[in-house]
C-alpha cells in the first residue's frame, strides 16, 4: 500500500493520489468546521440557517468516508490482532493476507450494495440540498467502499507475495 515498491511512475502516480485524497478530506473537514462553528455562532444571535444542518450531516458522511479510505490507504483501520502478534513471521503474513482478503470481500459487498442504493435513489428522482439529486450525493458510498475493497485486495496480494518470498528464502 505504501508507496516504496514499484516504478518511478507508479509511485508517483500513488504520490498524487494520496495527496488528492488528504485535500479532499482537509477541504470536507475544513467545510465541517466551518459551517458548524458559524451556525453555533448565528444560533447565539437567534439566527439560523436551514441548509446548514442537512449539508453538516452530509458532509459527517463525505468525511467519515474519505477518512475511511485514507485510513485504508495506509492500512491504518482499526485491527483486532491479538492472535498474530504471537504468531512467527510468516504466520503473521498469512493471517494478514486472509484479513486483508476478508476485509476487501467484505467492503465489496457493501460497495455493491451502496450502488444498489445509489441507482434506487436515482430512480426515485429524489432531490436532496438545494435540489441536487440524492443520488448524486450518495455516489460517495460505493465509491468510497469500492476503494477500500481495492486497497484491500491489493495489500492481501502483497502479503501472499511476500510470504512466497520468504518461502523460497527460508
Amino acid at each position: 500500500m505504501r508507496p516504496g515498491n514499484g516504478s518511478a511512475p507508479a509511485r508517483g502516480l500513488i504520490r498524487a493520489l494520496a495527496l488528492a485524497e488528504n485535500a479532499v478530506l482537509v477541504t470536507l473537514l475544513g467545510a465541517l468546521v466551518m459551517l458548524a462553528g458559524g451556525q453555533i455562532l448565528l444560533r447565539q444571535l437567534d439566527v439560523a440557517l436551514i441548509w446548514v444542518d442537512p449539508l453538516t450531516r452530509l458532509l459527517v458522511l463525505w468525511v467519515g468516508v474519505f477518512g475511511a479510505v485514507a485510513a485504508s490507504r495506509d492500512n491504518q483501520h482499526i485491527a483486532i490482532d491479538a492472535l498474530s502478534r504471537f504468531l512467527p513471521a510468516r504466520g503473521q503474513l498469512a493471517a494478514g493476507a486472509v484479513a486483508g482478503l476478508f476485509a476487501s470481500g467484505v467492503c465489496a459487498v457493501l460497495a455493491y450494495e451502496a450502488a444498489r442504493f445509489v441507482l434506487f435513489e436515482h430512480g426515485g428522482n429524489t432531490a436532496a440540498l438545494g435540489g441536487v439529486p440524492a443520488w448524486i450525493l450518495a455516489l460517495v458510498l460505493p465509491l468510497g467502499f469500492g476503494l477500500i475493497a481495492i486497497r484491500y485486495a491489493i495489500l492481501c496480494v502483497s502479503r501472499v507475495r511476500a510470504l512466497a518470498a520468504a518461502r523460497t528464502d527460508a
